[in-house]
């Protein structure tokens, strides 16, 4: 059985996290806020709603600007982390996420061409 990390995860923003609980999926949004004890943070995703990140091991480098999330939506609604990477805005491009937003809702609009998970050959 392939872990969280090796199956593939349906990219989400906050709307769709009820739809996705107890799953493993991947997030990408703007740090807003982040708990002093470093063990959650919020992130807000391309429609300006808010999701909290909630980590096993506390933080141990800065975190700011747009971060991509891998783990699993628990009942409350929180990503429970698996996994995260920081996106950084080099060369003075900022990351868009209200366009990001757009390519989502496609995605999930037309699922026969974005598939999630890939059929096992038998």
């Amino acid at each position: 059985m392939a872990s969280l990390l090796d199956a593939s995860k349906p990219r989400i923003n906050c709307s769709m996290l009820s739809q996705h609980i107890g799953r493993g999926v991947c997030f990408v949004g703007r740090v807003e806020k982040v708990h002093p004890t470093g063990k959650t943070f919020s992130v807000s995703d391309g429609e300006g709603k808010s999701a909290t990140v909630e980590l096993n091991e506390p933080l141990e480098e800065e975190l700011s600007g747009i971060v991509e999330v891998i783990g699993m939506v628990s009942s409350k609604g929180v990503i429970t982390t698996m996994t995260y990477n920081i996106l950084r805005e080099d060369k003075g491009i900022p990351f868009d996420l209200e366009l990001y937003n757009e390519a989502l809702k496609v995605i999930h609009d037309f699922p026969q061409y974005y598939p999630f998970e890939v059929a096992a050959s038998g």
